[in-house]
């Protein structure tokens, strides 16, 4: 007979042929199942007693009492891993519709609880993916999520403030995405009689007030001096600081490091500089429409870089993002060795974009 379980590479759920038909055994674990076998023999022991009333009673209290303990312990296991952060997988099969193997279908929420994006944000490879991903969640997914999703979406944030307040790592990111998230949830509570919000006021308008003092935090962020007798940025040649500085690709990193020191800023307003990112991040054509001149006649790439970011999306790039195999329909981490099925595995990858995530589980 087809099995029926949650996933088709699974063996399936475990099924016992009774006199009313085929029925599903709920999983439980060994020493369960050790358990449920010593009160199965102690009710057998009762029903070999003489008094029928006393057998009947005594045999349903004991089946009570094993299906009781199944529930506690599934109820512990579930307390387990909200208190662990949700799950931890490795990859998640992204199923848009049901099958004979699969019933239902994978919401944005379920994804976002079952890939382990707790342990992603201290990996600096991947902060600033998940950073952008919550971003844009907050600006127009947030009320899509489940009470549970919600509550791992601020479990994950909490964790994301600290490693910023720890480390001083980009603190600009963070800034954008609680500034976009409080916006939205001063809205959401305005229309909290609409039902938008899972939950209690309460707990909203203390996330809310949790938000303000972590932006409170970050205003109040000092960047600790390190103390380092050896080589410094300073002490690089022009050729290889302005080298640097073709390497990134946003124009607010650029500006900040030209803030540094005189030397820095001098080459961070180098108009070839601008142009190149000007030219990575969008058309010629593009350039046309919001042309910007400076007072002696020539083109300001500057300015028409900021311009330009206002108007029209500009380049994503990240140190390790998301990957969706077209071939088996499968979410993961690029390092975690999804096991692909198809002849050449690496023509049917392709990387998600933060958006792209979103857009996934759109139906």
């Amino acid at each position: 007979m087809p099995f029926l379980g949650q996933d088709w590479r699974s063996p399936g759920w475990r099924w016992v042929k009774t006199a009313d038909g085929w029925k599903r055994c709920e999983p439980f674990s060994p020493a369960l199942e050790d358990g449920n076998s010593q009160l199965g023999d102690i009710s057998h022991a009762v029903i070999l007693t003489d008094d029928d009333e006393e057998e009947i009673y005594n045999a349903e209290d004991c089946e009570f009492a094993t299906k009781k303990r199944k529930k506690d312990h599934c109820r512990n296991n579930t307390n387990s891993q909200c208190q662990s952060g949700f799950y931890c997988e490795k990859w998640i099969y992204v199923h848009k519709e049901s099958t004979r193997e699969r019933h239902g279908y994978c919401t944005l929420g379920e994804a976002f609880n079952r890939l382990d994006f707790s342990s992603a944000v201290q990996d600096i490879r991947r902060f600033n993916y998940v950073v952008k991903l919550l971003q844009l969640i907050a600006k127009s997914q947030l009320t899509s999520l489940s009470g549970a999703a919600q509550k791992n979406y601020f479990n994950v944030l909490d964790k994301i403030v600290r490693k910023v307040l720890e480390d001083q790592y980009n603190p600009r990111l963070i800034k954008d995405l609680l500034q976009d998230l409080s916006s939205t949830l001063c809205i959401l509570i305005r229309g909290v009689g609409k039902s938008v919000l899972i939950g209690n006021i309460n707990i909203w308008i203390c996330r809310l007030e949790t938000i303000l003092l972590w932006q409170q935090q970050l205003k109040n962020l000092q960047m600790n001096k390190q103390v380092n007798n050896g080589l410094t940025l300073t002490d690089l040649p022009l050729h290889m600081l302005n080298n640097i500085l073709y390497r990134f690709s946003d124009g607010w990193d650029i500006i900040t490091l030209g803030q540094v020191t005189p030397t820095l800023y001098m080459l961070s307003e180098d108009r070839q500089l601008w142009k190149k990112l000007c030219q990575y991040h969008f058309a010629e054509k593009q350039f046309c429409r919001h042309l910007i001149l400076s007072e002696k006649g020539h083109i300001d790439w500057k300015l028409m870089y900021f311009a330009l970011q206002k108007y029209y999306p500009i380049k994503e790039q990240y140190g390790d993002t998301l990957h969706f195999c077209r071939h088996c329909s499968i979410l993961f981490w690029k390092d975690t060795g999804h096991p692909c099925t198809a002849s050449d595995p690496d023509t049917c990858l392709m990387p998600v974009s933060p958006q792209h995530f979103i857009d996934l589980f759109k139906f």
